[in-house]
């Protein structure tokens, strides 16, 4: 309610001034906010993370602990027991290598290898060696020697080498902060001092027999740790750039490294063990290892420790990870992985407190006696296992002497110096900067981690500084990139207009001021491409924009006055040699640009928009950033119309961009790739931009595309759509690379573009038919087959949203997908058959994944018939038709089909296609419903059909749930199945018969391009709907006389150019160019003029026909092109010559009527609004002038109407008039500040003034761009001219391609089909596969059902594969939503910035410190 009542007052002050105010007011216009929800999603997860890490970090600690006691000699267990469990303590040892040595395999086997260099190979295996005796040794000789609770302490002293190497690099940026290593080498000296004295005291007084031979183990642990410590060894190095070559050197085959690395680790580890145990202490006896029934408690025990140790390790490593990448460093991975000890100390007292009563002597006086009581209970089976060994461990320390149990204190003190140095030495981790989704190489220093030491493990291995790019000179800061949006439009309508336009505007928004810096570290251009936006006109021949143009304009401005409750300020108007451009500055100082395509001067559809932009954004703006002289130098910096909306003057926007560039590499700048109707919002760029950003190897990533509209084809394409992206784009992304990133919504890397074999061959002409499929009907799938033949990843995140129409109408979802199903084949073909190739260049494309991709376009070849087969079985079902009789009348329909391909003509192939889709439809719900009778009647759906629909309901009922924001989605699923057979089988016999047909097949309208026809009047325009038919019935008359006109526009409407306000302007298209004004037309302009409107038809086009239409010229400082009366014309013919000699300015037809649209913004309604907005802007941020501000609002708004109490509200002022205004509000401004003694404000508050009185600027290209546009439209953009032999032979080639295709694709189906028919008709008896039978309850039955081979197994394939998808589309689940709860741990508030205002002097200032003072100017 309160929303409503603000949209209420806003228009009552919109009323006052004008009788028009009422606006549109697009969805998602209003402020993006941060949703409560989501904030306690947020701490929620990261919570629900850190516990995750403290919990399997105390458990894979604990148990450790538990297997060391268990095989320690001093344990009650018996030598078998002890035997087990020490080879637990090795697998446990050895399972982070075996997973490492997997991961690195498969890398090296699929991903890239490079060849090692061998000295830093050696250097490597033998620290890795030295690691791996350190822990063995560590873990299998001393720690069974000990107790457990010297056990837990004794692990903090692997951390020794990292201090002093950070002692002796100075790492620390801050002086003072040496004295944490410093103390950390001190507590752990300290308490391997006091790890001697606790034993020497322990001998000293005979504590448990404690022998002399404990000092030699001691020695051992201390000796082992230090090897433990030099794991670690490259964190310091890498953070102070030693040895930088040979690091870098070792990321390229750390694979590699690792994989032998690993082998020589598990090698050492079981030559440890059987060195010590077989050789030294010969204490294995191997007929032990073989466990017999009464074994089972010893199995059972020994492998849940194992399990729980080895998993809870990973997922500790793991769980780590995510906490670092969510931005919860903190809370969710120091502070838990920091107190783990402390946590595993705790867990135990616990646990001995509650459980100890259990223990026989439990009441005994002391402990002496209560730990001798524990011998006897060795052999009784109703005491814990667990309890009792740790209890026994426990009482091997100092708290059993007889004598003094004051030493027991040291060891305390141990546990307190160890870890108090453990977390001193890692005490960066509590500071580290980290981007959102960091890689995790650029995390951890070792993809290893130590289970034996996974605490300790996961704070050593974190890097002590994030490394970046190389020329910058912090690591810890997010590195800058440009965005250029580029969207290309082809006949969109108004409200698809209104969605880019307003996802722009709200990125605008979003970003704020670009000479501001923003949390993400990002500027960006918009630019529009709008294919053919002109028409001619039919009798005078003048080249005008057509009505989409006009409604691109309308769209403009509705949006602007959204956004700012007033018109755009700065407007320009250019001519160009492709057809013309708009410039626009949007409201926060962002650049919008709209590029206007002539058909007759550069060509036109999609793919040629992409290469002008290409070319124009990294081709020629990244030529003249690296040549700075090529830059244009503006004589006047300071110019008004590109004044941001604060009021701060600074340099040219649009060249301040470059300059900004000149600072970003290739690497860092992207173009997102738009459809004109895409609708999107800030977050789904950023998230792409992440992806970019962070892996260098991503040449392009694309979002998840939700298609919109109403009716049954959009309801079936929300389900495809859903499924095509939850499904298939995640199986591609996890497996190996996505094949096609959308043009409606992708983000490209500009190097990947600019790289060899890319951005070139796109340019390619088609000239063979093949290439027409190819490169014409799918442009955005061969880009990016081309960016991953050349070795770039093209990625999928399912976080990022992006809306745009889909097909509404049954013929154009046919066109559409008429276009996209053989280019897909084409270019999927293309990337197998180049498969080696690209598996070597190519480090994200392995041989399992061109094996998947081979399978996957089988099955889609082979979609047909598979969809005949299933209707053959519905038909099986329904009617109770013989399996051969049922697949002979599937098998009729689609050759039907065929043959009308042929013959008919597309549209009436659609209608036939559409009609046989409702019959198939009616046949596939008969079937589903059969089907599950079926399964009713057998009383079991444990079949291969009924078991393969159930997993499949429960696979897409699970995917749905785990997409909670789209599981709306899966109510369209009954849909979807109900036309598989329109989808799969009717539409691809329409694809591969029309392959010959290449044109664009959707928004296909004479709208925009048809020629004015001046003399036709339409006297009837009816559409009529006849059954299901639309038909269109239209009268019209032809007359010479223009009298008839203002007649027949009664009863009809006709559609101008541009729709301008003023009936002047329809004359004036009306009359030929060099006709005088005739009696005739004299008098329609009387009847057409009210009797206040002498100013607006001085203003109007149709002023002086002759005037504009023979002379061709326009005034640069003038506002309109005649805004004064006769009168003054006559009085000012002088300065009006001088004017003309010295800023004259030829331009084309289209440009005069643009700039009227925009000079409505002088009109007095537009004004007013305009003034106060632009007043509060400029001074919105500046602390101490909000009463002021709204006292200029007030005085000048007041000014204004006095000055203009007898101007309409629709009137545009004359030039002469718009001095006075603006002279007058800066004399009252200027008062009104020094009443206040603000007169520092006066500059700002002049600038506002000014941007409100400013005109539209029309202007041609500077020189230097003038000549690429024309070099370029003469290399790769001049219209083809066809020949009507060339067209023919084309033809000729597309039919022979497409009789070869429909050949391939009939003949394999047919044989797919053939063999199945002769599988029923030689008999399930002769030639079945027998499956038991099954019921619900898990009883068999005594029948057995009978399943064809061939079905068998296609039905087997497709499961695997819907199998395969399914743990992909898991896996990703996971990955989005860290990215996503990360993503809102750095979101951008929304809150206004207040600025002190400091200075009186006005300074402009430029990125690259240019800066202009008030002398200057």
């Amino acid at each position: 309610m309160e929303e409503i009542k603000y949209r209420g007052k806003k228009r009552e002050g919109r009323h006052r001034d004008t009788w028009d105010p009422f606006q549109l007011n697009p969805i998602g216009a209003e402020k993006e906010t941060k949703r409560r929800c989501f904030q306690l999603a947020q701490y929620l997860v990261a919570v629900l993370v850190g516990l995750a890490v403290l919990t399997s970090a105390v458990v894979a600690k604990g148990s450790l602990l538990v297997l060391s006691t268990l095989s320690s000699p001093t344990s009650m267990r018996s030598p078998k027991e002890k035997q087990f469990y020490m080879l637990m303590l090795v697998f446990c040892l050895v399972f982070p290598n075996f997973l490492v040595f997997l991961k690195s395999l498969w890398r090296c086997a699929f991903k890239s290898f490079v060849k090692p260099n061998m000295k830093t190979m050696l250097f490597i295996f033998a620290i890795e060696c030295l690691v791996s005796l350190g822990t063995s040794t560590l873990v299998l000789v001393v720690m069974p020697q000990f107790d457990v609770l010297t056990n837990l302490f004794i692990s903090g002293g692997v951390c020794i080498v990292s201090a002093i190497l950070q002692i002796i690099y100075r790492l620390q940026r801050e002086t003072w902060k040496i004295v944490f290593p410093i103390c950390s080498l001190i507590l752990t000296v300290a308490g391997y001092c006091l790890l001697g004295i606790d034993y020497y005291v322990r001998v000293t007084s005979y504590v448990d027999r404690q022998g002399a031979d404990c000092f030699i183990y001691v020695g051992i642990g201390i000796f082992s740790s230090l090897l433990v410590s030099l794991c670690w060894w490259e964190n310091p190095l890498q953070a102070t750039n030693s040895m930088q070559e040979t690091l870098s050197e070792l990321d390229g085959f750390r694979d590699f490294v690792f994989v032998i690395s690993s082998i020589l680790r598990i090698i050492v580890i079981g030559g440890v063990y059987l060195i010590y145990y077989v050789l030294i202490e010969k204490s294995i006896t191997w007929s032990d290892f073989i466990l017999k029934d009464e074994d089972w408690e010893l199995l059972q025990i020994g492998l849940v420790l194992l399990f729980l140790q080895a998993f809870c390790s990973a997922a500790c490593h793991w769980f780590g990870v995510v906490a670092c990448k969510i931005h919860s460093v903190r809370m969710s991975f120091a502070l838990p992985v920091c107190f783990t000890g402390p946590a595993v100390l705790l867990l135990g007292l616990i646990l001995f407190i509650t459980e100890a009563q259990s223990l026989k002597g439990a009441q005994s006086g002391s402990i002496t006696e209560f730990c001798e009581s524990l011998v006897h209970l060795s052999h009784k089976n109703t005491t814990p296992v667990v309890l009792l060994e740790i209890t026994r461990s426990i009482c091997r320390t100092s708290l059993n002497s007889y004598y003094l149990q004051w030493p027991f204190s040291m060891l305390a003190l141990e546990g307190v110096c160890m870890w108090s140095g453990f977390v001193t030495c890692t005490y960066y981790v509590w500071k580290i900067k980290v981007q959102r989704i960091e890689r995790t190489a650029q995390l951890f220093v070792r993809r290893l981690y130590e289970s034996a030491f996974i605490d300790l493990s996961l704070l050593l291995n974190t890097k002590m500084k994030v490394p970046r790019a190389q020329n910058q000179e912090s690591g810890d800061d997010m590195q800058k990139c440009v965005i250029y949006l580029c969207a290309t439009m082809w006949h969109e309508t108004y409200d698809e207009m209104l969605k880019i336009l307003t996802s722009k505007f709200r990125l605008d928004r979003y970003r704020g001021d670009p000479k501001e810096e923003h949390n993400d570290c990002f500027d960006f251009e918009c630019h529009i491409y709008v294919d053919d936006a002109f028409m001619t006109e039919k009798e005078t021949g003048r080249r005008l924009v057509n009505s989409y143009v006009t409604d691109l304009i309308h769209v403009v401005v509705e949006v602007y006055r959204v956004f700012t409750n007033k018109e755009p300020d700065d407007v320009s108007i250019i001519m160009t040699p492709y057809g013309g451009r708009m410039m626009f500055v949007m409201p926060e100082g962002n650049m919008l640009y709209i590029h206007l395509k002539d058909k007759n001067l550069i060509k036109n559809k999609k793919r040629w928009s992409q290469i002008m932009y290409m070319y124009y954004l990294l081709g020629w703006k990244g030529y003249i950033i690296k040549n700075p002289q090529k830059m244009t130098r503006q004589p006047n910096p300071s110019r008004e119309s590109m004044v941001s909306m604060y009021g701060e003057i600074f340099v040219l926007p649009q060249h301040d961009n470059d300059h900004k560039r000149k600072f970003i590499s290739d690497d860092n700048t992207y173009i997102l790739a738009l459809d004109g109707d895409t609708d999107f919002q800030p977050k789904a760029v950023i998230l792409l931009v992440d992806r970019l950003r962070m892996y260098s190897n991503v040449g392009a990533a694309c979002g998840r595309i939700h298609p919109t509209g109403m009716g049954p084809m959009v309801w079936y394409q929300k389900f495809e759509y859903a499924v095509g992206h939850w499904l298939q784009k995640t199986a591609e992304h996890v497996l190996g690379s996505v094949l096609c990133s959308p043009g409606c919504f992708s983000l490209f890397r500009g190097s990947a573009l600019m790289d060899d074999n890319v951005m070139k061959r796109y340019t390619t002409t088609a000239t063979r038919a093949s290439e027409y499929v190819q490169y014409d009907q799918g442009e955005d799938r061969w880009l990016c087959t081309l960016l991953l033949q050349q070795g770039w990843r093209v990625e999928y995140n399912a976080a990022s949203d992006a809306y745009t129409n889909s097909p509404e109408e049954f013929k154009e979802f046919y066109n559409q997908r008429r276009r996209w199903g053989p280019s897909t084949l084409a270019n999927t073909l293309d990337l197998l058959h180049s498969g080696p190739e690209t598996v070597k260049r190519n480090s994200s494309i392995s041989r399992l994944y061109i094996f998947y991709q081979m399978f996957t376009v089988s099955s889609s070849i082979l979609g047909p018939a598979s969809v005949t087969l299933m209707i053959a079985g519905a038909f099986q079902f329904v009617f109770k038709i013989a399996g051969t009789n049922s697949i002979i009348i599937a098998s009729v329909p689609p050759v039907f089909y065929v043959i009308v391909c042929f013959v008919a003509k597309p549209n009436n192939q659609i209608t036939i296609a559409a009609v046989m889709s409702i019959l198939y439809a009616f046949l596939m719900t008969a079937s589903f419903f059969s089907i599950i009778g079926d399964m009713v009647i057998q009383g079991t759906f444990l079949t291969p059909t009924g078991l393969f629909l159930v997993s499949m309901a429960i696979m897409y009922a699970v995917t749905a749930i785990l997409h909670p924001e789209e599981w709306g989605m899966i109510i369209y699923g009954l849909m979807y199945f109900i036309c598989i057979p329109s989808g799969y089988l009717l539409l691809t016999i329409y694809s591969l018969v029309n392959m010959h047909i290449v044109s664009w097949g959707t928004r296909e309208s004479s709208k925009g391009e048809g020629e004015v026809k001046k003399n036709h009047n339409i006297l009837c325009d009816r559409n009529c709907a006849l059954c299901c038919w639309d038909v269109k019935l239209q009268v019209t008359q032809e007359s010479e006389n223009l009298m008839l006109r203002p007649i027949a526009g009664q009863s009809a409407q006709q559609t101008p150019p541009l729709a301008f306000t003023d009936q002047h302007s329809l004359i004036q298209n009306a009359q030929p160019e060099a006709k005088v004004d005739t009696k005739a037309e004299k008098s329609i302009k009387a009847l057409m003029r009210s009797p206040g409107d002498k100013l607006k038809e001085m203003v109007g086009k149709g002023n002086d026909a002759a005037s504009l239409s023979s002379e061709d010229t326009l005034y640069k400082n003038s506002i309109t092109p005649s805004l004064s009366d006769q009168g003054d014309v006559e009085e000012d013919d002088d300065l009006r010559i001088a004017d003309i000699e010295q800023n004259e300015l030829t331009v084309k037809d289209w440009v005069t009527p643009v700039k009227e649209e925009f000079l409505k913004k002088l009109t007095y309604a537009n004004m007013k609004r305009n003034l106060q907005e632009q007043i509060r802007y400029t001074l919105r941020n500046i602390k101490e002038a909000d009463d002021v501000c709204e006292e200029l609002v007030l005085m000048l708004t007041d000014t204004l109407s006095r000055e203009l109490s007898a101007v309409g509200p629709e009137d545009v002022l004359p030039e002469s008039q718009l001095e006075e205004l603006g002279y007058s509000l800066e004399e009252h401004a200027r008062r009104i500040l020094r009443i206040n003694q603000m007169e520092k404000l006066e500059n700002r508050v002049k600038a506002a003034i000014k941007k409100t009185l400013t005109a539209p600027q029309i202007k041609n290209l500077d020189e230097g761009e003038q000549d690429f546009w024309n070099k370029l439209l003469e290399r790769y953009l001049t219209p083809i001219v066809e020949t009507k032999a060339h067209t023919e032979e084309i033809t000729r080639e597309l039919k022979s391609l497409r009789n070869k295709g429909v050949f391939l694709y009939f003949i394999i189906n047919v044989l797919w089909v053939v063999a199945t028919y002769f599988l029923q008709a030689i008999g399930t008896d002769v030639l079945s596969i027998k499956i038991p039978k099954f019921f619900p309850n898990g009883t068999q039955s005594d029948e057995s059902l009978n399943v064809e081979p061939l079905s068998l197994m296609f039905l087997f394939s497709f499961a695997i594969l819907l199998l395969i998808q399914f743990l992909a589309m898991l896996y990703h689940r996971v990955y989005t939503l860290i990215h996503v709860v990360a993503y809102r741990s750095s979101e951008k508030d929304y809150k206004e910035k207040i600025e002190e205002e400091d200075d009186d002097c006005l300074t402009l200032e430029n990125t690259d410190g240019l800066s202009f003072n008030n002398d200057d100017l």
